[in-house]
C-alpha cells in the first residue's frame, strides 16, 4: 500500500531538494522555517558512527548533560532508603520510595520515564530486570542512575541529562531542543552532543569516527551537516 504524503510535506520536500551540506546554524534556520505544524516540534540530531570493525562490533552508550536541556518533561522515579526520600523529592523526583515502588513496578504500574536507584536498593532490583530491561529503564552505574547522590542526579535528569546510545547499525539520534528554542541554544546543544560522542571514540577505530550528521524536526525534512575537523 502506497503511503500518502501530505501537501505540507510535499512542499517541504520541494523546498529542501536542492539543499547542499549545511553549517549547523544554517540548517537550524531552515528547519525552524519548516516547522509549520500546529504543535511545537522537537529538533533532532542524528549521527552515523564508524563502529563496525572487521573483528568486532562496538556499541556506544553514555549520558550527556545538554547545556540548555531538550525541552522535554520527564517523570523521574527514585528507588531509595527512607532517609533519602526527602533528598529525592528536593531534587524534583515525581516518585520516591522503596518497597511500595517495587510492588508498583512488579504489578506493571510504571508512571515514570527514568528510574534512579541507590546502591543499597540494587539487590532488590533483580526481579525487576525482566520488566524494566526491555523498556530501557533499568538503573545503570555507568550512566549515573545508580547513586547515593539522588538529589543531584534527579536534578540533572529533570534539567537536561540524557542517555544516548547507538542502534545495531551504528546510528545515534537525540532530541536537542524545540522550535521555540533560540538558534544559539540549539547550536550549543548540538555541539555538546557532538563533543560527547567524539570523547567516546574507541582507541582502535581507524578513520573518521562520525561519518555523517543530520538535523531534522519532528514532522520536517532532514538536512545533512558539515562536520568540520
Amino acid at each position: 500500500m502506497k503511503r500518502k504524503v501530505s501537501k505540507r510535506f510535499k512542499k517541504l520536500l520541494e523546498s529542501s531538494k536542492d539543499s547542499k551540506i549545511l553549517e549547523v546554524g544554517d540548517a537550524i534556520k531552515k528547519i525552524k522555517a519548516n516547522c509549520t505544524t500546529k504543535f511545537i516540534e522537537s529538533i533532532d540530531a542524528s549521527f552515523k558512527l564508524n563502529l563496525k570493525q572487521k573483528k568486532e562490533e562496538i556499541n556506544l552508550r553514555t549520558s550527556i548533560k545538554l547545556p540548555h536541556g531538550n525541552g522535554k518533561k520527564i517523570r523521574v522515579a527514585v528507588l531509595c532508603e527512607e532517609n533519602k526520600i526527602k533528598d529525592a523529592k528536593e531534587g524534583g523526583a515525581d516518585i520516591a520510595g522503596n518497597d511500595i515502588l517495587i510492588d508498583d513496578i512488579t504489578s506493571g504500574k510504571i508512571n515514570f520515564d527514568k528510574l534512579v536507584a541507590t546502591p543499597a536498593m540494587m539487590p532488590k532490583m533483580g526481579k525487576l530486570g525482566k520488566i524494566l530491561g526491555p523498556k530501557g529503564l533499568m538503573p545503570n552505574p555507568k550512566l549515573g542512575t545508580v547513586t547515593n547522590n539522588v538529589k543531584s542526579v534527579t536534578e540533572s535528569l529533570k534539567t537536561g541529562l540524557i542517555e544516548i546510545k547507538t542502534d545495531k547499525d551504528g546510528n545515534l539520534a537525540a532530541s536537542i531542543g524545540k522550535k521555540n528554542f533560540n538558534d544559539i541554544n540549539i547550536k550549543e546543544n548540538y555541539n555538546a552532543l557532538k563533543e560527547a560522542i567524539l570523547k567516546e571514540r574507541p582507541a582502535n577505530i581507524k578513520g573518521n569516527f562520525i561519518l555523517s550528521a543530520f538535523l531534522t524536526s519532528t514532522m520536517g525534512t532532514s538536512y545533512k551537516l558539515k562536520l568540520g575537523k
